[in-house]
């Protein structure tokens, strides 16, 4: 990187980015830029694919550089000094456990996250002989932690009803709205009503765009715009009355799939700071930035860690491929907390990629109770929503072909296992129950792969080495640390875990043509941001108006009834709700402009090319076609 960097750190980051440029895509916030680094991702091979991601996850601790547009990253001082202020709230809480609450909250991947680490702080709280403190919120409810459900993200009302639930007779409660891009409706209700409450809340917005990029669309039935609750919480840090943590990360290797990079940094920014604060209140020594410091180079220790295994998760990635090519599956096992990341990456290749809800999937291996608010909610309620052990051994195992593949997660050291501490397990209960499910997996496919996490100097037993052809050892150095600190060795092994299967699931679907330059092509349309998103990716690849742009994707919506003005005046909302049951949205509508042809000509061209990529390449390439959409620089397009 150039310029002098203030911290010594684990890895190398990457120079800094054009994305950093004043004029760079300047119409789009930075979570909805193109990342140039990834630009002709569609056209790598497997190595290639892990290298170009591994240097979008880099991104995250990288500086910021004084010679170009001064964004805050994630080890400036303004943010440094956030954080810590936000601990000190937290360790208030902490020391007066009766009536107080810590609530994190979020939709989609940013809810699955808050869900995921409520649970985590519980179970370090469980540990230590306290009562749970952490509470989560997703949009749609626990339904939406195991299956794609975009659409209740729009409603701030719903938001605000839904907090209201979880903090009721709290006497105080910090609350963390988590939105990546800064756009969510259904947090920014919630911010809001935190506002109007600040004799109870301590509200703390979590995003990675500069508040002057948050979205400034009016949302539905309610009184503000998001950039106008950032703005209004931005007055009230001054007094420290609320708190805003966007660092700049960078745009996302695919572009706005904030599940990769934006739920990695969400997951390294909020577990810092929280494990902070326990850490200081168990020792009752003062914040320091040290300590900050320290917690922020093991993750970055994760990523160095993680990607010296390139070369086998690559090979992970081509077979990961290979079955989605050949209309096959990926399905992901993991036992305990790396089972909810696997699920939690299964259920976000669905709006992403347009996916069908078994191309990849994952399932939880190992106990659940009281992981959920309303467990009701997910148990035996449908293939839909089926997420277990029994669920995978009952309806998957028996349906298995040679075709499909099956990734086994799973640590030696029992690290991500429970929040006791000694430990009340012996990991080799687990290792018995891997090699039992092992055996009749392999019964059904070859394809069997595993990902390991081991502390230096275990092994996997012999027998149960030799039933995977394939297997991603990554070995972890052997920490001395007190109670809280085992929960980073803990909380390494799952974000190496996220970033190999935010690895593979993309690389997959890259493989499979579902993605065009760094765009998600065939994503759905079932939200007002993936609905805003679509128009941008039809302006940037077609080099149209937006009006143009948003009228082809209102005819490809409505097909085959005729636009009206009616139709044209409605609310986004209409629109998402006939989108949403619709299928290869964006990619009908960018043939029927560039190839200035009828919703059904295009669904034609669709069906008879072998990939999505295939289709809009020979699109962009076509003979008299005069605009090149695809060599024009993404500078000039303009909103």
């Amino acid at each position: 990187m150039r310029g002098t960097k203030k911290y010594s750190h684990v890895i190398d980051t990457p120079d800094p980015g054009k994305w950093e440029l004043a004029g760079y895509e300047a119409a789009l916030p930075i979570t909805e830029k193109s990342n140039p680094i990834t630009r002709e991702i569609d056209k790598a091979d497997p190595a290639q694919i892990v290298q170009l991601l591994k240097d979008c996850d880099a991104e995250i601790f990288q500086e910021e550089d004084e010679a170009l547009v001064n964004y805050k990253r994630l080890y400036s001082d303004s943010v440094l000094k956030t954080m810590m202020d936000i601990i000190a709230k937290v360790q208030e809480m902490l020391k007066e456990p009766d009536n107080t609450l810590i609530v994190l909250s979020g939709g989609g991947a940013s809810g699955r996250l808050a869900f995921f680490m409520a649970v985590s702080f519980n179970k370090l709280l469980k540990g230590l002989g306290q009562p749970p403190q952490y509470t989560y919120i997703i949009a749609g409810g626990d339904r939406a932690l195991v299956a794609s459900h975009e659409g209740t993200e729009d409603s701030a009302l719903l938001g605000i009803e839904d907090l209201n639930k979880v903090c009721e007779g709290k006497k105080k409660v910090i609350f963390f709205g988590i939105s990546c891009g800064l756009s969510a409706p259904y947090v920014a209700g919630q911010l809001d009503f935190c506002m109007n409450n600040l004799d109870i809340f301590v509200p703390v917005l979590v995003g990675f765009n500069p508040v002057s990029m948050a979205r400034n669309e009016k949302i539905e039935d309610f009184h503000s715009t998001f950039r106008q609750v950032a703005e209004r919480m931005e007055k009230l840090q001054e007094s420290h009355k609320a708190f805003i943590l966007n660092p700049a990360v960078g745009p996302e290797g695919i572009t706005g799939s904030s599940r990769m990079k934006g739920g990695s940094a969400t997951k390294i920014i909020l577990e810092t700071l929280l494990l902070t604060a326990h850490k200081t209140v168990s020792k009752d020594s003062e914040v320091s930035e040290k300590c900050l410091l320290e917690i922020l180079r093991t993750y970055e220790r994760a990523h160095k860690v993680t990607y010296s295994q390139s070369k086998k998760i690559a090979a992970l990635v081509k077979q990961a491929g290979t079955s989605l090519q050949k209309k096959a599956y990926v399905y992901m096992v993991g036992w305990h907390t790396l089972g909810i990341i696997a699920i939690m990456d299964g259920a976000e290749c669905i709006p992403t990629f347009g996916a069908d809800i078994n191309d990849v999937r994952g399932f939880l291996i190992g106990d659940y109770s009281e992981m959920f608010n309303k467990e009701a909610d997910l148990i035996a309620q449908g293939p839909k929503f089926a997420f277990s052990e029994e669920d995978f051994v009952k309806t998957i195992l028996p349906t298995l072909t040679e075709l499909d593949t099956v990734l086994f997660l799973f640590t030696v050291d029992g690290l991500v296992q429970g929040g006791s501490h000694p430990p009340c397990f012996s990991p080799a209960d687990d290792l018995v129950e891997v090699e039992k499910l092992a055996v009749q997996v392999k019964e059904r496919t070859s394809n069997m792969h595993a990902v390991c996490h081991a502390t230096v100097g275990q092994y996997l037993p012999a027998s149960l080495k030799k039933l995977f052809p394939s297997i991603i050892s990554i070995m972890w150095p052997i920490l001395f640390l007190e109670y809280e600190g085992n929960f980073i060795q803990r909380f390494q092994r799952e974000l190496s875990t996220k970033w190999i299967l935010n690895t593979v699931s993309t690389g997959a679907h890259v493989l499979k043509g579902k993605v065009f330059r760094n765009y998600m092509v065939d994503q759905k349309v079932s939200n007002s941001k993936l609905f805003g998103r679509a128009v941008s990716i039809l302006q940037s690849l077609t080099g149209h108006s937006q009006a143009k742009c948003l009228e082809v994707l209102l005819q490809v919506i409505y097909d085959p009834e005729p636009l009206s003005e009616a139709i044209r005046g409605a609310e986004v909302s209409k629109h998402i709700a006939v989108a949403t049951e619709k299928t290869r949205v964006v990619p009908t509508a960018l043939l029927c402009l560039l190839r200035n042809c009828s919703a059904q000509e295009a669904h034609l061209r669709l069906d008879a090319a072998t990939t999505i990529r295939g289709a809009l390449d020979a699109a962009l390439n076509a003979p008299g076609r005069k605009r090149g959409a695809s060599k024009a620089d993404p500078d000039e397009n303009s909103t």
